[in-house]
């Protein structure tokens, strides 16, 4: 634990690394800590900003990473709703800015990496614990039995209330979490660190299920039996577990369905999801809200109706349709793939998949788990949530794709040999098995 509070480096460093992760640390939290630490951040990189950096701001990586804010710019231009375009810029400033911010920043992000996500661990291990407890404490007062913390009165987002965040939006950041402390896991680490990893991991996955995000769900299967073997095992071992995992996930699935209001979650309201609309129904399926979108893009499929039009288009169609659950609420797409074809048409979807292509390739060829998972969660649920349109998931977005893709994966023992002095290697060698020092 010492070795991630105290580090070796100079003084400018030392602050860059205790913003980068209090920045991460408050990732759960109100946004109104995230945007004070980012900008403390900012200033403090551009004190100690040097003239030869500004060299490497105009990068390949540097542009993919803020595509997403230069689609919104330039669909701003041809946009009948300046005013909500505005606005959409305020909101995704963090995706042009992180990228650079983090390039010009003196500290080298691979050599803390490791220190970086296992102190978010253990900020998103404590939030699910308090959550639980929070939880417990109401189910005391009001003199209720302990099974009510299985209904839906504490699941999904009654669950993360407390800290006025939406269930999805959370999950993505505890399996970015779990997924690190499942890496772990497949090092030979010492027997109380295996411990320690294995019971954060349990409340993980615990919070995760009390979150009843689907989407989440399905990414994690997808993560534990596939790209875990893929990344880390090889030949009859990867075959074994992949094995093991499918049957220990359908048992796993098999037991949380055995609760009603988990089953209602999963299963009911996955399949109300995707059901016909029906005129007098209190509630409105996505599929029925993502056919009126549908025929908003018919009508400017190539350029879109520009930024911040994709609200004030949908209020108006959604009554128009009798679909007053959605008008009331003021909803969008609930799908950032269709939302990117209302606002920005054509190109604008192309840049986000380029985008994404991107990170899947370098992680992929990198065989970097975390990254890897990272890019899923934005894939796929990005096509159950507008991802892009909330606070919380543009810093989820814009964080962790600059952080992951600049950190490079694990460090490799030939590049440090080969490109870094006997300091250096001591220094990353203290801080990658910060686990092991307790």
């Amino acid at each position: 634990m010492k070795q991630l509070l105290l580090i070796n480096d100079n003084n400018a460093n030392k602050v860059s690394y205790y913003h980068i992760m209090l920045l991460m640390a408050s990732l759960p939290f109100d946004r109104f800590y995230s945007h004070i630490i980012l900008i403390s951040f900012i200033v403090h990189t551009f004190i100690h900003l040097q003239k030869e950096k500004l060299r490497i701001m105009l990068t390949l990586k540097t542009v993919v990473l803020q595509s997403v804010f230069f689609v919104t710019l330039i669909a701003t231009v041809y946009s009948l709703y300046r005013s909500e375009a505005f606005n959409e810029w305020v909101l995704r400033l963090p995706i042009l800015i992180l990228p650079p911010v983090f390039l010009l920043n003196g500290l080298d992000l691979k050599k803390y990496r490791a220190n970086f996500l296992f102190a978010f661990v253990i900020v998103c291990t404590a939030t699910i614990i308090y959550l639980y407890i929070d939880a417990l404490i109401t189910i005391k007062y009001y003199h209720l039995p302990l099974k009510t913390i299985f209904s839906p009165a504490f699941t999904n987002h009654n669950f993360s209330e407390p800290l006025d965040i939406h269930a999805t939006f959370f999950s993505l950041q505890l399996v970015i979490a779990l997924v690190y402390l499942l890496t772990l896991l497949f090092k030979p680490l010492t027997l109380p660190v295996k411990l320690i990893c294995g019971i954060c991991s349990f409340i993980l996955l615990c919070g995760l299920i009390q979150l009843s995000s689907k989407s989440i769900l399905a990414i994690l299967f997808i993560i534990i039996n596939l790209v875990l073997p893929y990344c880390l095992l090889k030949g009859k071992s990867r075959l074994k577990f992949i094995t093991a995992g499918a049957a220990i996930s359908a048992l796993a699935f098999a037991t949380i369905l055995n609760v009603s209001s988990f089953k209602e979650r999963y299963l009911t309201s996955l399949t109300d999801d995707f059901s016909a609309f029906k005129p007098g129904e209190s509630t409105d399926s996505r599929l029925a809200r993502w056919h009126v979108v549908a025929q908003l893009i018919k009508q400017k499929p190539l350029i879109g109706h520009g930024s911040g039009s994709e609200q004030k288009l949908l209020h108006d169609e959604f009554f128009k349709a009798k679909m007053y659950d959605s008008f009331l609420a003021n909803l969008n797409s609930h799908n950032q793939y269709l939302s990117f074809l209302v606002k920005s048409g054509i190109w604008g979807l192309l840049v986000y998949l380029i985008t994404l292509a991107y990170g899947f390739k370098t992680a992929i060829l990198k065989k970097d788990v975390v990254f890897i998972s990272f890019m899923l969660l934005i894939a796929i649920v990005s096509l159950s949530e507008n991802v892009l349109d909330a606070d919380k998931g543009v810093m989820f977005y814009s964080f962790f794709f600059a952080l992951l893709l600049f950190s490079g994966g694990e460090v490799k023992p030939e590049e440090i040999v080969k490109n870094k002095s006997p300091e250096y290697l001591d220094e990353v060698a203290t801080n990658s098995l910060a686990l092991t020092s307790y």
